[in-house]
């Protein structure tokens, strides 16, 4: 009878199930996206503070003596080659920008793989609790010591005579925790998600 009359409530139901279902694609397609956004933001803030801390050097000039009236001058270097922790910090954040944009360009054939997937839920366990997080704390301690110094074993704090090294330093560890931040949203993610989309 509401047909005859013309009527559409009918074709109500269809619409709400066709705005039902896009809506679960929309979500579908996001959760696809995440993944990938957090590795390539992870490989930016690794590079950044590879980059940064690999490129960290400065120089420093003061009188050390005074021979009669003449001031003998010295200038000292500061680099991040100085220092283990640093160097440490450095190859640690390269191997995570790498291997993070390696997965990013092989995405398509990890996926088509569940082997391959586990792997690389594993290594992203490896590359953010062995590298990224160690090299970030050793680069932290070691940067606590230069700002502060050390009183009980009688080292002077060096950032008053290097600020600009001191600040770089800062900038890259700031960045290498952020990309540790990202690495482990992905990695919470991929342990929620189902194995297809971990790999991303």
């Amino acid at each position: 009878m509401d047909l005859e009359r013309g009527s559409k409530k009918p074709s109500a139901a269809p619409a709400a199930t066709m705005s039902t279902s896009t809506l679960l694609q929309l979500r579908d397609r996001l959760v696809a996206v995440q993944p990938i956004v957090l590795r390539a933001s992870a490989v930016l803030a690794t590079a950044v503070a590879a980059a940064v801390m690999g490129l960290n050097i400065q120089s420093y000039t003061t009188v050390v003596a005074i021979v009669g009236t003449r001031p003998l001058m010295q200038t000292f270097t500061v680099k991040f080659r100085d220092t283990p922790a640093f160097v440490y910090f450095v190859i640690a954040n390269a191997i995570a920008s790498v291997y993070n944009l390696t997965v990013l360009l092989m995405r398509r054939l990890i996926l088509r793989r569940r082997t391959a997937t586990l792997v690389v839920h594993m290594l992203d366990m490896v590359v953010i609790m062995v590298l990224l997080t160690t090299g970030a704390a050793t680069a932290a301690s070691m940067a606590h010591l230069g700002k502060n110094g050390n009183l009980h074993a009688r080292w002077n704090p060096i950032c008053d005579k290097f600020g600009s090294f001191c600040s770089r330093g800062g900038i890259a560890l700031v960045s290498s925790f952020i990309g540790v931040a990202f690495m482990l949203v992905l990695n919470l993610l991929s342990a929620a998600t189902k194995p297809n989309v971990a790999g991303q």
